[in-house]
């Protein structure tokens, strides 16, 4: 693999050049890098910082390690990698690959049937000439699709079983998509069902998280979003992470930051954006126990603690001040934070901020569970 001229320092020392207000276009040709370097190394490394350099490299050794450890592979093993180009598919081309296994790799044909999934009858037995067999098949299908060019599948199927052919669909349908016969037809994405969950919420830390996204604009025009993270039993606002993009392997990254300085929550409420239905996300809070709520699409209502305090954070921040670079966003944003959780009164809370309201309540379980002892 080929070395990068540029360390982590520096890649990071870019990115904070981009926060800075530099053009992108501009930043690359002063460094000699593409527009797809450039995102390729916001993607990996945005928003890090020294710290998170370091645990970074020492990720990357543990995996050197485990990539050593995997280095020595047995003889059947070698042969299976040697086999992957293959694609053993049909049982014609699983009888290839044992073939080849034996032949080159000088394994049994036990090992190589078991290898390939392969039964020892069908090693012995003769293939036949499955287009000599379906030559009926292709001639009825060709004979149909030259008078009727635009009839489908079922179309063409039931005219053949009202003309007399006793086929089966099966072998059709077979012979129908190996002439390349199908056209696939483009379907919209569609969520799964999704059920309305209740707004109760136990009042306590880290019983529900619920996050979302806003998006805003420099004074140049650039634009960036904000991940806002609050905790719905205390409504403390935990974080509120701002960059030009924030994909799904960010949002992990956050909470696993997140994690570390407040513990694990029971679960996390969420929309249905791109980043909470990804593959990196979901597989996250299943590894972590975390149950995951999604609201029903379009009903944003479902999730209105943080839509509340998205409100809030517009009119106090986001439409209170003109900002010129990324960083004067982050600086007034974590003062706000501070403000919002130890000064701000909040009505739902007894008119007292939320900092004070969660010493409160985990004041009042310590004592009730002294008592209990």
């Amino acid at each position: 693999m080929k070395r990068s001229r540029f360390t982590e320092s520096q890649i990071v020392s870019i990115l904070k050049e981009a926060d800075a207000g530099a053009k992108i276009k501009d930043l690359c040709r002063k460094h000699g890098i593409s527009d797809a370097t450039y995102y390729n190394w916001k993607a990996k490394y945005g928003g890090m910082s020294t710290s998170d350099l370091r645990r970074l490299k020492e990720t990357e050794a543990e995996l050197s390690q485990y990539k050593k450890m995997y280095a020595e592979l047995a003889h059947e093993n070698y042969a299976l990698k040697d086999l992957i180009e293959k694609k053993p598919l049909r049982p014609l081309d699983k009888r290839e690959a044992a073939q080849h296994l034996v032949a080159k790799h000088e394994l049994s044909k036990t090992k190589a049937c078991a290898a390939v999934q392969l039964s020892r009858s069908s090693w012995y037995r003769q293939p036949s000439q499955q287009a000599v067999r379906d030559q009926p098949v292709i001639d009825a299908l060709n004979t149909m699709l030259k008078k009727y060019p635009r009839w489908g599948f079922w179309m063409c199927y039931d005219r053949m079983r009202l003309d007399g052919h006793a086929w089966n669909h099966k072998r059709v349908y077979r012979v129908y998509t190996a002439m390349k016969l199908n056209l696939p037809r483009r379907k919209k994405r569609r969520l799964p069902q999704r059920v309305q969950q209740p707004m109760v919420v136990e009042a306590r830390a880290n019983a529900e998280w619920s996050l979302d996204f806003m998006s805003d604009a420099l004074y140049h025009g650039r634009r960036f979003r904000t991940l806002n993270v609050l905790d719905e039993g205390v409504r403390e606002a935990l974080d509120i992470v701002i960059d030009t993009s924030i994909p799904g392997a960010r949002v992990v990254r956050t909470l696993d930051r997140l994690i570390e300085w407040r513990g694990k929550p029971d679960a996390i409420r969420v929309d249905n954006g791109p980043e909470y239905i990804s593959q990196v996300f979901s597989e996250w809070c299943e590894k972590h126990g975390i149950k995951l709520n999604y609201i029903q699409p379009g009903k944003p209502n479902q999730n209105a603690y943080i839509e509340r305090f998205n409100r809030t954070y517009r009119h106090e921040v986001l439409n209170a001040y003109v900002f010129e670079s990324l960083r004067q966003v982050r600086e007034i944003t974590r003062a706000w934070i501070i403000e919002y959780n130890e000064e701000r009164p909040h009505d739902s809370l007894g008119k007292i901020p939320p900092a004070m309201f969660r010493r409160q309540v985990e004041n009042a379980r310590n004592s009730t569970l002294e008592l209990c002892h």
